[in-house]
């Protein structure tokens, strides 16, 4: 799926992935925007589901911190224990993930069991 197609997908379609995923056997964890400050490229609430093989759909930034997410998640599938993130402009981290949009975003990352 294309980074376009995966960032207009639906909160049904995030979620009808997430149980496909499951019911395959795979770890799953979400993501969700619980915060933002500032400028921000995504909403609170907006989710982005990732697979234990680094597979994903949806979106917590509108692509920017997308990859630093789904690293995340890969451990918090892998711990068991959730995460909560934070990148903002002023964050180093957020410049080299490409969060430059002057806004502060926190994303929870939890497994679902």
């Amino acid at each position: 799926m294309s980074d376009t197609a995966a960032n207009l997908a639906s909160d049904a379609d995030i979620l009808a992935s997430a149980q496909h995923w499951r019911e395959q056997g795979k770890g799953v964890a979400i993501a969700t925007v619980v915060e933002t400050w500032g400028s921000a490229p995504r909403p609170t609430g907006s989710n982005l589901v990732i697979d234990e093989d680094g597979n994903f759909l949806g979106s917590v930034s509108g692509g920017c911190v997308e990859g630093a997410v789904v690293t995340e998640a890969l451990d918090v599938i892998q711990e068991g224990k959730p995460k909560m993130l934070e990148f903002g402009v002023a964050d180093e981290t957020a410049w080299r993930v490409g969060l430059s949009c002057g806004g502060t975003i926190r994303v929870y990352v939890e497994k679902l069991d």
